[in-house]
């Protein structure tokens, strides 16, 4: 009887998790095969991680690549979650990243809805290259969209409008632009809210933005790229205190990274300073903060890095691609 008990109790713990890591991943918490998240009505999933150049990265003589361009991992891609929401049939990229066509496909599978490939809406942070470029194979040239949502805030949106290849997109209707506003929340189902916030970051061609993804139970911070965290007017502690997971900037691991590049001209929260900052933290809050938008420098990319150790013994997470979290 006691047998039975502590059976039944150990699949009603597996099945509630509000996590779900891909079966590579290393087990640093509850794993379980993904298919279990049919489970989830509304959930994010991890369809990306690395910082916008990718991995292998162009040009990238170093060990973190040279193996990579022979044997390509095909979980290295750049920065994206998917949120999918079953109950309402609806799904949305946020990001629309040089991998889109694989990101796409990725999400028109795991939603289990739908014939078409296309998503319901596609959310954008910023104009850097990681972050909007794959609109373009939306266009004729490939996939020859039809009236795909794209949201953006006002400079971001001009900034799509004003320059070619992107307007032509709109001129084609291949894509249809929604505005944003800063701190203005958008009911995308009966199930999810979106709600931008405004970050500081290295702002040549539009303003940066981060999203809160609010569903029915849980909420998450998105925020892939931000320059550092004491000059935005929130605290970043109060923001991770609101949600139940954090994706945040990770760039870099530490100010040694890069040694042919000035780092004050990039500027990113290293991975170091954002552990010390949020080390007075409880565990429980810790445990939220989950590491993306890495470089392919990044140590901790590598699974079975130094880097990737210490965070872990720190009580942080690195993102991994095929994440699934409950929403």
């Amino acid at each position: 009887m006691k047998i039975c008990l502590s059976v039944f109790c150990l699949f009603f713990f597996l099945s509630c998790s509000s996590e779900i890591e891909p079966e590579s991943s290393d087990k640093d918490s509850l794993s379980i095969a993904a298919d279990s998240a049919e489970e989830f009505d509304v959930f994010i999933e991890v369809l990306g991680t690395v910082q916008d150049g990718g991995s292998p990265h162009i040009g990238c003589k170093k060990n973190c690549c040279k193996e990579l361009f022979e044997e390509p991992d095909p979980t290295r891609q750049v920065v994206c979650l998917g949120v999918i929401d079953r109950m309402d049939e609806q799904s949305f990229l946020f990001e629309a990243t040089p991998d889109i066509s694989r990101q796409m496909k990725k999400l028109k599978q795991d939603r289990n809805f739908g014939e078409s490939e296309n998503p319901d809406g596609i959310f954008l942070t910023h104009a850097h290259i990681g972050h909007y470029a794959g609109l373009v194979y939306l266009g004729k040239e490939a996939l020859n969209a039809q009236k795909v949502p794209v949201y953006a805030m006002p400079k971001m949106k001009g900034f799509i409008e004003d320059n070619a290849p992107w307007n032509q997109l709109v001129v084609d209707s291949n894509i249809v632009l929604y505005p944003l506003q800063n701190e203005e929340s958008q009911q995308l189902t009966t199930q999810l809210e979106v709600t931008p916030f405004l970050v500081p970051h290295r702002d040549e061609l539009s303003e940066t933005v981060g999203y809160l993804i609010s569903g029915p139970e849980k909420k998450a911070l998105f925020i892939p790229d931000i320059n550092k965290w004491d000059i935005w007017e929130k605290d970043i502690r109060n923001e991770i205190e609101k949600v139940d997971y954090a994706f945040i900037d990770a760039t870099f691991y530490d100010e040694n990274e890069l040694i042919n590049r000035n780092m004050s001209e990039i500027p990113h929260p290293f991975i170091v300073e954002s552990m010390a900052l949020f080390e007075p933290l409880p565990a429980e809050e810790k445990q939220k903060v989950y590491f993306i938008h890495l470089n392919h420098s990044n140590p901790a990319l590598d699974r079975k890095s130094e880097a990737f150790q210490t965070i872990k013994d720190n009580g942080f997470k690195v993102a991994l691609y095929g994440q699934r979290f409950k929403l």
